[in-house]
């Protein structure tokens, strides 16, 4: 895998080495009990700080599939377990499954944000303008939006003040934003296509925010999520036509 430049988002390169390390885990190359190599030895590898591997690594405990030992390193865990955690057999290569996680998103998400108005710190608010800022450089650009739209909500629900809100998101992480392609009944796979106002509903939400105004948080995080259920309703009724 190429080295992960400095010129890349945080976000991504964490992205890159956790999907590198865990390829290696599922695939097999890297067994059950195998300790991984260290922080030092991704480091230099990737070209990264420690922060970055250490976010990796933290991605993959989230997931089940390492375990770090005191003084003694970070290891593989059997990824035939990982299938019997919650959302294991959820498909978000397919349109049905984008539906799901998003109807669910919609009942916690919504909440999130209210909370966030009212309870969110100025280095939170920082972190969540910070997110949005990426994410816009990756829209502008042509870039995958996939990684800076997950650190965008994630700082909102660590703003929350209630840690199962970013807890629920790393649980569905995998899924939380659509691939480059989904599948839309037995049809062939399809381009995804971002979201045309993601950055000003996005907007919306950070004023709501910054003006402490959970009402309009809750209205603006709503308006964003479901329109996003709407647009992903409509690809699956037209699949079917």
């Amino acid at each position: 895998m190429p080295n992960a430049t400095t010129s890349t988002p945080v976000r991504t390169r964490v992205a890159l080495i956790a999907e590198d390390l865990r390829s290696r885990i599922v695939s097999g190359q890297v067994k059950p009990g195998d300790r991984l190599p260290s922080e030092a030895e991704l480091t230099r590898q990737h070209s990264v700080s420690r922060t970055v591997v250490r976010e990796a690594f933290a991605q993959l405990r989230t997931e089940g599939l390492v375990e770090a030992r005191k003084g003694s390193g970070v290891y593989a865990l059997d990824p035939v377990n990982v299938q019997q955690k919650p959302f294991a057999d959820l498909d978000t290569e397919r349109l049905s499954g984008v539906i799901e996680l998003f109807e669910l998103r919609s009942a916690f998400e919504i909440r999130s944000a209210a909370l966030a108005a009212l309870r969110r710190s100025g280095a939170q608010i920082d972190k969540i303008v910070r997110a949005q800022e990426d994410l816009s450089k990756c829209f502008d650009t042509g870039v995958s939006t996939r990684e800076a739209d997950f650190a965008f909500h994630y700082a909102i629900a660590e703003a929350s003040q209630n840690k199962r809100f970013p807890e629920f998101l790393s649980l569905i992480r995998s899924g939380l934003v659509p691939r480059v392609e989904l599948e839309a009944g037995n049809g062939p796979a399809r381009a995804y296509v971002p979201n045309p106002d993601l950055v000003a509903e996005h907007n919306r939400i950070i004023d709501a925010i910054i003006n402490g105004d959970p009402d309009a948080a809750e209205a603006a995080m709503k308006a964003h999520l479901e329109g996003g259920l709407d647009r992903y309703r409509s690809l699956l009724r037209t699949s079917y036509r």
